[in-house]
């Protein structure tokens, strides 16, 4: 057998063996002489033996079974069927990966599954009721900011926003010209379905997040990112606890008290808090961003949620269910 023709039957005999195997589907002897066959390539129990010995003397870790007739599988530390139906699952559901995008995704990571991929395919019947973005430029965008968080430099942008017809409105100076925001990329959140940056604006002095899906024209910048405490004292965690639907206001300290059947709903927005219970009820103290979200939520819950404390708050709270009131009483 020629060097050439050698080197074609390691590389199939790699390729069969790391695409359909894996530690709970090892592929025998027989079965492998066969498929080898089939390709046009002869070879016998002897130098199949010598040529698995070759590949894991390279370095192409290849695992044997000993018995009646060896069984061979390659462990790449792939990821298994559940794992990979999570990851299709999670491209599916973000509403910042377009349609486009989505379909490229789910198949590359189908394609981990080796010849299971139609398997993984198949069942991956979770239907997510959602609406894609129509930005084909998120990658690239993902891929500057990135850069530019590695590099510590800062980016500059344009940003945009939907009218009534579902047209790009882009944001514009006070001349009228295509606005372009310079910032310091700090991190990027994962909040609500949507993809955000989290940066700070040197001439705001503030951290602010934009939507990555509303953003285009993404560049990295020569220019270092501006040393500050807001960056350097900025925990993104406590941050993402604080936020609600990523809108930004002055930080409090309140106190709630809520029904006992809501304790899910507050563990789950803001983690591992200390409750008070009282009767039926249960008390607790958090930092939040006090934005009209905010106050929002809370009233999203009727008379089964609550702000205590600070007065200032509770008076928003009792302004904004005012508006609302006045909003639905005024054309009777």
């Amino acid at each position: 057998m020629g060097e050439r023709t050698n080197k074609i039957k390691l590389l199939k005999l790699w390729e069969l063996l790391s695409q359909e195997t894996d530690p709970e589907h090892p592929m025998g002897t027989p079965e492998i002489l066969k498929r080898l066959k089939d390709m046009g390539i002869d070879c016998d129990r002897r130098t199949l033996y010598d040529d698995i010995k070759t590949l894991n003397n390279y370095g192409y870790e290849i695992d044997c079974s000993r018995g009646a007739s060896n069984e061979y599988s390659v462990d790449v530390g792939a990821f298994d069927l559940t794992e990979l139906r999570i990851l299709m699952d999670a491209v599916q559901a973000a509403d910042f990966i377009t349609e486009k995008k989505t379909d490229v995704l789910v198949d590359k990571i189908a394609h981990l599954a080796g010849s299971r991929r139609a398997e993984v395919l198949k069942q991956n019947i979770v239907a997510f009721n959602n609406t894609k973005s129509t930005n084909e430029h998120i990658y690239y965008a993902v891929n500057e900011i990135s850069t530019a968080i590695i590099e510590n430099k800062k980016i500059e942008f344009t940003y945009f926003n939907y009218d009534a017809g579902h047209e790009r409105v882009y944001r514009r100076d006070t001349r009228g010209e295509l606005k372009v925001y310079v910032v310091n990329p700090y991190a990027t959140i994962f909040s609500d379905d949507k993809y955000y940056l989290v940066c700070y604006d040197d001439k705001h002095k503030t951290m602010t997040h934009y939507r990555v899906d509303r953003m285009e024209r993404v560049r990295v910048l020569d220019e270092d990112i501006t040393p500050c405490a807001e960056i350097e004292g900025f925990d993104i965690g406590k941050h993402n606890r604080q936020v609600f639907s990523m809108y930004t206001g002055e930080t409090r300290r309140v106190t709630i008290e809520a029904e006992s059947s809501l304790t899910d709903v507050i563990f789950d927005k803001f983690g591992d808090i200390k409750l008070t219970e009282r009767d039926d009820k249960v008390r607790f103290e958090a930092e939040v961003q006090v934005s009209p979200t905010f106050i929002a939520w809370c009233c999203s819950f009727g008379n089964r949620m609550q702000v205590i404390s600070p007065p200032t708050v509770v008076h928003s709270v009792r302004e904004y269910a005012h508006e609302l009131y006045y909003l639905y009483s005024k054309n009777k």
